[in-house]
């Protein structure tokens, strides 16, 4: 199963959203990185045939999506950053709507809704309307329906935003163990939910992508740039001046403050490396950008 992108391209008049985006995806997770502008939104849209692309094309195991129409479609799953769910419907009901929305026959339907539920937490609120529900809730159930009917591509927008930690954990183990036969795309601003489960590392700036390569190749490009570096409060400010700080944090056995710095050279004498993580290769890669 390959999904392949050749020079997908779109622009919003004068706005350039993607700019010839070429990628191969096979089964496995793929993180899409980027701040906000970088065109994440408006390659899943393109993908899930929600927007049609100025030129380029999407190949699935060779052949064009659009070529393919709904026979392509029923194959994908998508949890959009901001679903649309029915808050007078119970959960259960609307799984069963979003069912025979994608055409499962009732045997599959009746068999995928209760393991569904029960995969992402939810097989105790079934008959709960989906306006009672809290936002961690609803994100679980948007979740749900991509899933439901075992489709061959999932395309997650924000999969885990709104869940708290432990949540966060269960629906991160749960993509990774439906992943090994899916092509799954996640785009997310939480790189630390990506860090340890994708395959490859998608970094979009701009419409274009600045980087493509698994996690562990990403992290030795920027080996020996991350310090810890212990100061003073009253240094704080001037060191986040002179240098890129990525974290705070109070040393509890000195009690001085303990820096996160980002820079190729050693920045004082007192400071001493540390192995770098997903999220100081993003923030070396977007700067300032990445707060956007």
């Amino acid at each position: 199963m390959e999904l392949r992108f050749e020079n997908v391209t779109k622009s919003y008049g004068s706005n350039l959203a993607l700019d010839r985006f070429t990628a191969k995806l096979e089964p496995g997770i793929y993180a899409l990185l980027g701040p906000n502008g970088s065109g994440k939104s408006t390659l899943m849209n393109i993908l899930t045939d929600n927007l049609a692309a100025d030129s380029g094309r999407i190949l699935f195991d060779g052949v064009d999506i659009r070529k393919l129409g709904v026979r392509f479609r029923e194959r994908i799953g998508f949890m959009p950053q901001y679903p649309g769910l029915y808050p007078h419907y119970t959960v259960e009901r609307f799984l069963w709507y979003m069912a025979a929305l994608k055409g499962m026959p009732k045997e599959s339907a009746a068999q995928q809704i209760p393991d569904v539920l029960r995969a992402v937490a939810l097989d105790d609120v079934p008959d709960r309307r989906i306006g009672a529900l809290s936002g961690g809730m609803k994100q679980r159930l948007a979740l749900a329906q991509a899933v439901l009917g075992d489709p061959e591509i999932l395309v997650l927008d924000e999969p885990t935003a709104g869940l708290d930690p432990k949540q966060r954990i269960v629906i991160r183990n749960y993509i990774s163990k439906i992943a090994f036969d899916k092509i799954v795309l996640i785009a997310t601003h939480l790189v630390s939910d990506v860090e340890l489960i994708a395959r490859d590392v998608i970094l979009l700036k701009k419409g274009v992508i600045v980087d493509n390569a698994p996690p562990h190749r990403l992290l030795e490009s920027i080996a020996g740039q991350t310090w810890l570096i212990p100061c003073q409060e009253s240094e704080v400010t001037q060191m986040q001046q002179q240098y890129r700080v990525t974290n705070i944090a109070r040393d509890e056995q000195s009690g001085a403050v303990l820096l996160r710095v980002l820079t190729e050279e050693k920045p004082t004498e007192n400071a001493r490396t540390t192995p770098p993580t997903l999220e100081d290769y993003y923030l070396h890669i977007f700067g300032d950008a990445a707060s956007e």
